[in-house]
């Protein structure tokens, strides 16, 4: 009977937990020691589902029960589903025994907010100590922070878990309002800036006195999710680019809107958010990160979304042909890596290898690059761009068609093997 109860829970709060995205382990460096189990690195092993989720993890929600009745969320307090939750120990040894089995790497552990803030962070925090200190385990450990709980548990928190995360749930305040009148962007904010003052204070100390425990190796993150209000890309990825800039979050993860709910507020049901749109806001996210790009540069008051055809690259060159093309041969790095087609590693070696003289086609295809789109925005020796004199709406519909094409052609001959 008590197998078949944990059971029971486990079905109820992994399912309720698969709305929550933002669970990456990439950054932490927590070392093994020869009593402890598990070793958390930049190696540690990951599993995606198909809408790339990952699921390496133990992703468990301690709880769905909650006080909140925000409406786009599955476990808020006027629905009608099954509730559970799980005790203290239940998570510690359902990580234990499901990591002995090579199940998983670490957990992923988050929660509805039953009672209040404190009581509910204190049990999160709970967990992570008894895995650590009771069982020396040195997995991955990411923990979901509660606004409005004391400074005390966020420090507490931040000396177990690899990383902290508050969930910004909506990207612009007036959809939070609209939607979770119950809650307020100041509790979330205020925890973020705690947590961005002890990161970095604590790097610091740890410099000058190396027994200085770690606090939140792998840093902090948060979510957001689109598609509930009725906020643009661009309202989306100002909001990003403001908490990258001032908290200093190692990720912002988008959630499309799943509709759960037939509330007035939300998009109708069967309005599910295409994850074609996620996909061009984590590369958008990428560009601004790694390839230099500022956030109004990708979208402004005239192109306030993303084009869902293109990637977000792509459609900026387009609207920027006067900047193309680029001389593989004489620019610096920073205008070959907003080449369509060219990703950091590939300019990376571009710059290293014209060293050595005169790069052409045939030398940026040994490089990696793909000349789908590469050759209609840069000169090379002994080549210039193909129809760089085409109008961008029919530059986009000449790169589109050949990428169709390819890709038929790989298809048909993938087919063929069988």
């Amino acid at each position: 009977m008590q197998a078949e109860r944990i059971q029971e829970k486990l079905e109820i709060l992994a399912d309720a937990a698969k709305y929550d995205v933002s669970c990456s382990s990439s950054g932490s460096n927590r070392k093994n020691t020869k009593r402890g189990l598990g070793n958390t690195g930049a190696g540690i092993c990951h599993t995606y589902t198909e809408d790339g989720r990952c699921v390496s993890l133990l992703k468990i929600l301690l709880t769905n029960h909650c006080i909140f009745d925000c409406a786009y969320c599955v476990s808020r307090r006027s629905n009608d589903i099954k509730r559970a939750a799980f005790t203290v120990q239940e998570v510690v040894d359902l990580t234990i025994n499901f990591y002995r089995r090579n199940y998983i790497e670490g957990l992923f552990l988050s929660s509805g907010i039953f009672k209040d803030a404190d009581f509910t962070m204190e049990r999160l925090v709970l967990v992570a100590k008894k895995l650590r200190q009771e069982h020396h385990f040195n997995g991955y450990i990411h923990l979901k922070t509660i606004p409005g709980a004391s400074d005390e548990l966020l420090y507490e928190a931040g000396l177990y878990a690899d990383r902290l995360s508050v969930n910004l749930e909506i990207p612009t305040e007036s959809g939070l309002k609209l939607l979770a009148p119950e809650k307020n962007r100041k509790d979330m904010d205020e925890p973020m800036d705690y947590l961005k003052g002890e990161i970095v204070r604590t790097k610091e100390e740890k410099k000058i006195i190396k027994s200085t425990p770690k606090f939140a190796p792998a840093g902090q993150s948060t979510q957001m999710i689109i598609g509930a209000a009725d906020e643009t890309d661009r309202h989306i990825i100002q909001t990003a680019n403001h908490y990258y800039a001032t908290y200093q979050l190692k990720r912002v993860y988008y959630s499309g809107y799943i509709p759960i709910s037939h509330d007035k507020r939300l998009p109708g049901i069967g309005a599910a958010v295409p994850a074609i749109r996620e996909n061009r806001l984590y590369q958008t996210d990428w560009l601004m990160r790694f390839y230099g790009f500022r956030h109004d540069e990708v979208l402004d008051e005239q192109h306030p979304n993303l084009d869902l055809d293109i990637d977000p690259k792509l459609s900026w060159a387009l609207r920027h042909l006067d900047q193309f093309p680029v001389d593989i041969n004489k620019s610096p790095y920073e205008l070959i890596v907003r080449v369509p087609g060219i990703g950091v590693t590939s300019a990376k070696k571009i710059v290293a290898a014209r060293k050595f003289g005169k790069l052409r086609l045939e030398h940026l295809q040994k490089i990696g690059v793909s000349l789908n789109k590469v050759r209609y925005f840069i000169i090379c020796e002994g080549f210039l761009p193909l129809k760089s004199d085409k109008p961008a709406v029919l530059l986009k519909q000449y790169i589109l068609a050949e990428s169709q094409s390819k890709y038929q052609k790989a298809l048909s001959s993938q087919l063929s093997l069988f």
